[in-house]
């Protein structure tokens, strides 16, 4: 029994030794020069595939998660016009249960911007930052603040940004009180519509007249929060560059998208709501990642979670997100 005791004892010590060999050889490794695991996304790993092929594998998962979204009709409906989309009985769903952003974008994704209302989830920075070709920006909707734009501007110098908002006079401080990043940053105070109404108050253009009024033929990253206009507005603009009977080939000429989305009024009908988040899907667009924004519900006890986030990447757009050779 003695000899058993000690024969514990020194195997114990040993192991005390040995881990604290550890510890120290990981403390005195520079983080740098530590290597992450290798991470597999299906059969592709993301260290060794191509873009293309991580690309495709994504969209045969995705293929799938419709499917799953026609059987949650089915279950609730059965038919789209029998859903509500944010019931106050006992049905356990919420409109966003069904359009979930199960696309995963093949480049780092991080949350750029301040904290809370006003920062975004964004797809590859690092691509933008390592950009040799100039690279546009739109962002509609400021409300003087402007911690995504000036973040984007910082991390990716070949950026320029086009924002509009009629209800502000300029970007925020985060941009206006930088003179190395206004000069990369051009205001504009009109309104995103269906229509273009340059004698409205406030003046109203699409986004297809803009682009066409700033001479871009491509929009790198399109962010939008414009308070329940972005139904009609991107319904005009998917339109215009994807007419019907063009699925599956065409595209609209943007590379990402951070949209917040506002289900209020007749756009929050589930049926209504399905065809124009289809037409978006139709269009190239995949969402990769959404974040409610419950600030309204927490002010206005009881209301309903018709707000969220959604950062979309479009797979058949030549961009940073999907062209090796950017």
């Amino acid at each position: 029994m003695a000899v058993y005791s000690r024969h514990l004892r020194i195997l114990v010590a040993l192991s005390s030794v040995f881990l604290g060999l550890g510890v120290i050889h990981l403390w005195l490794t520079p983080l740098n020069s530590i290597q992450p695991p290798t991470l597999f996304h299906g059969s592709v790993g993301f260290a060794t595939a191509s873009l293309k092929s991580l690309i495709a594998d994504e969209e045969a998962r995705y293929r799938l998660a419709l499917q799953d979204r026609e059987a949650l009709v089915k279950k609730w409906g059965p038919a789209p016009e029998d859903i509500t989309p944010f019931p106050r009985t006992g049905a356990m769903y919420t409109l966003w249960d069904f359009f979930i952003p199960s696309f995963r974008c093949p480049h780092r994704v991080e949350r750029i911007g301040t904290l809370g209302d006003g920062g975004k989830w964004i797809c590859g920075v690092e691509k933008y930052a390592r950009q040799h070709a100039p690279c546009v920006v739109y962002s509609f909707g400021l409300n003087g603040e402007s911690s995504f734009e000036a973040a984007l501007l910082k991390a990716a110098p070949l950026c320029e940004i086009w924002g509009y908002d009629f209800s502000v006079q300029s970007f925020g401080p985060e941009i206006e009180d930088d003179p190395s990043l206004k000069s990369r940053a051009h205001f504009f105070p009109y309104a995103l519509g269906s229509e273009d109404l340059p004698e409205g108050n406030p003046p109203t253009f699409t986004l297809q007249t803009l682009m066409q009024r700033n001479e871009h033929s491509f929009v790198d990253i399109l962010k939008i929060d414009v308070e329940g206009a972005e139904f009609d507005s991107l319904s005009s603009f998917v339109r215009h560059f994807v007419p019907p009977g063009s699925y599956p080939e065409a595209s609209i000429p943007v590379g990402q998208m951070q949209l917040e989305i506002h289900a209020w009024g007749s756009h929050a009908a589930f049926r209504t709501f399905k065809q124009w988040w289809e037409n978006l899907e139709g269009a190239g667009m995949r969402p990769f990642w959404t974040e409610p924004n419950l600030v309204y519900t927490q002010i206005m006890r009881g209301s309903l979670p018709d707000l969220a986030e959604y950062s979309f990447m479009n797979i058949r757009a030549r961009s940073a997100l999907t062209d090796e050779s950017y």
